[in-house]
């Protein structure tokens, strides 16, 4: 069920609007730490980290990295 609200969320966000989409993945990796899904959350920071570096929110998604013990 956890999976079937993500993908509605991810598809809603995909299909809106143009976006920051380092927002976005922030946006879901924030949702996933409070469903208690760790590794999710460190994996959509990590990739906020490879593939926005310049993103005003990769600082934060390294920090949050940190603090989960991330890579």
């Amino acid at each position: 069920m956890k999976r079937l609200v993500l993908g509605a969320l991810l598809l809603a966000a995909l299909g809106g609007c143009a976006g920051d989409k380092g927002k976005e993945l922030f946006d879901t990796a924030q949702f996933e730490e409070k469903q208690n899904n760790r590794e999710h959350a460190k994996q959509l920071y990590q990739e906020i980290v490879t593939k926005h570096p310049d993103s005003p929110l990769a600082k934060q998604a390294q920090e949050r990295l940190a603090a989960l013990g991330g890579k």
